[in-house]
């Protein structure tokens, strides 16, 4: 037996499984007892962005995450401890957040009367394996360009959804061109950790935005001639102090404002717009005779009289405004905040060179991928255990049982470490593809077996060498076959199906020119004696 297991690691096959396989614990980095929850995303200019937090990177792996250790020296071990502490934080409190990079010293800001941080987080990982919204939980949109465009107009649409999403301090954001297989163009975002209908409702949004003076332009949306939008309590409000909320038909309206900085060209087109505007007095006020219409989408949003006082004045700051509305007091300050951060992300942004409609949103609840992914588990390990059973009763040998399950599990490693390395998040889809993968591991490896077998039941000469050919002739025919299946599923149904066919792939690959080998060699080696 110990020359048989010297034989067995004196293989170069085997080496190379063993490297593969250190090589994905590596990339995979797995930790127990992880405490704190990590930075999912920051809002910009909320009290987070202000102490100096930076704003996670996408392409960050999940384990450099920073880390929130303590509130206020309070220990956070977890999300209902991150819960709680955020819970007894009063409105302009001094907050000190403790996480593994540095301490940072913030001013709790206020929302819907109840402070508020603008951070976005969830448990600490323990590896580095980034799942899928199936498992997570978060929103998935299927976006449809209309209209006539062109490649240059997709390209710029999908780098401005990004900006968008990163306004409000999103990481987990993936924003991606697909096509089905009728040449069709799609945009699928998919926004881990979020279920919010304002960012849904940002995403279809062409977002043109038109400040007009009568039917003259005076600016647009977009760094061109907006240069700051102001996001902060001091510059911005949800309800209008002077106007407070008020009682309309059918309901409540709160107004909204905030401060933006114009470009000199924009300031200078306003001052030239308003030069030959008449003054108009009401009482002790005087304004233009015409007032600055803001239109989003072609829809007037509000109307703002100007001052006599800026007639001809290049002015750069200037304060924008619009409505709220509810059936309650709560309701329309909610609606109030939603469509001025909807504003201020177009203004930003600029508007979209083509008209995107909603094909399909669906929201998914983490709930159901922990349960997903406890069940897989169990029942992976139930069939492992069955397979490695009937392996036994079909070759009455201990020998080669061991190393079929060493087999299967090492695909499933190489296969997690390969997506830890490359950023590939796993769905519900590529858990698929996982179980393809290894069960192909599982059938080439009878394959393995069965020709040995028959090789060793010949009355003529064992020729090793040739049993092995033939079982991989065989393998490598169901490779291609395999190969050729998957590549299609690339562009079926809008691209859904590609993290099936990816991890497919990329299984099988490494069983063929990983596993497969080794395991032959092992078998080789193993059975030789028998």
């Amino acid at each position: 037996m110990k020359k048989r297991v010297k034989d067995i690691f004196r293989s170069w096959r085997v080496w190379v499984l063993m490297i593969a396989i250190l090589l994905a614990v590596i990339a995979i980095n797995p930790s127990v007892n992880v405490t704190g929850v990590a930075i999912r995303g920051i809002e910009r200019d909320s009290p987070a962005s202000l102490a100096g937090i930076e704003i996670p990177e996408g392409v960050a792996s999940p384990r450099a995450r920073e880390i929130i250790r303590s509130i206020n020296n309070a220990p956070i071990n977890n999300i209902d401890d991150y819960l709680k502490e955020v819970s007894g934080i009063e409105p302009n409190m001094t907050v000190l957040i403790r996480t593994n990079k540095g301490d940072y010293q913030l001013i709790a800001g206020e929302r819907n009367n109840q402070a508020y941080l603008g951070l976005n987080v969830y448990d600490a990982p323990e590896n580095n394996i980034r799942f899928g919204l199936e498992i997570v939980g978060g929103t998935r949109a299927i976006l449809q360009p209309t209209g006539e465009y062109n490649e240059s107009d997709i390209d710029f649409v999908l780098q401005s959804l990004k900006e968008r999403l990163n306004v409000y301090g999103l990481s987990d954001v993936v924003v991606r061109l697909s096509r089905d297989l009728e040449g069709r163009s799609f945009i699928v975002v998919e926004i881990a950790g979020a279920t919010s209908e304002e960012i849904v409702q940002l995403l279809s949004q062409q977002g043109l935005f038109e400040a007009k003076i009568g039917d003259e332009v005076v600016f647009i949306g977009g760094e061109r001639d907006v240069t700051y939008v102001c996001r902060t309590p001091q510059c911005s409000w949800v309800v209008d102090p002077r106007r407070g909320i008020q009682r309309v038909e059918g309901g409540f309206m709160a107004n909204f404002g905030f401060s933006i900085t114009l470009s000199p060209q924009a300031a200078q087109r306003f001052a030239d717009i308003t030069r030959d505007l008449k003054v108009v007095y009401e009482g002790q006020d005087s304004y233009l005779n015409e007032s600055i219409d803001l239109y989003l989408d072609g829809n007037l949003i509000d109307s703002l009289r100007i001052s006599s006082g800026l007639k001809g004045r290049a002015e750069t700051s200037i304060q924008i405004s619009g409505p709220g509305f509810g059936a309650t007091q709560r309701e329309a300050i909610l609606d109030s905040e939603q469509n001025m951060k909807q504003l201020q992300t177009v203004l930003m942004t600029g508007s979209l060179p083509v008209q995107l409609d909603i094909v399909k949103i669906d929201t998914l609840s983490p709930k159901l991928g922990e349960e997903f992914i406890s069940n897989a588990v169990f029942v992976g390990l139930l069939a492992g255990l069955a397979v490695m059973g009937i392996i036994y009763i079909r070759y009455r040998k201990k020998a080669v049982v061991l190393p079929v399950g060493i087999v299967l599990l090492s695909e499933v490693l190489i296969l997690l470490g390969f997506a830890a390395v490359v950023g590939w998040n796993l769905d519900l889809a590529s858990i698929a593809g996982i179980i393809i993968a290894v069960g192909t591991g599982v059938d080439d490896q009878i394959i393995i077996l069965d020709e040995i077998k028959r090789g060793t039941k010949s009355t003529r000469f064992i020729n090793w060498k040739e049993m092995i050919q033939r079982a991989f002739f065989i393998i490598m025919g169901a490779y291609f076959t395999t190969l050729a299946a998957m590549i299609p599923l690339f562009w079926a149904g809008v691209g859904m199906l590609r993290g099936f066919a990816f991890t497919t792939i990329v299984g099988v690959s490494v069983g063929v020119f990983i596993t497969r080998p080794a395991f032959a060699k092992i078998a080789e080696i193993l059975l030789k004696e028998y």
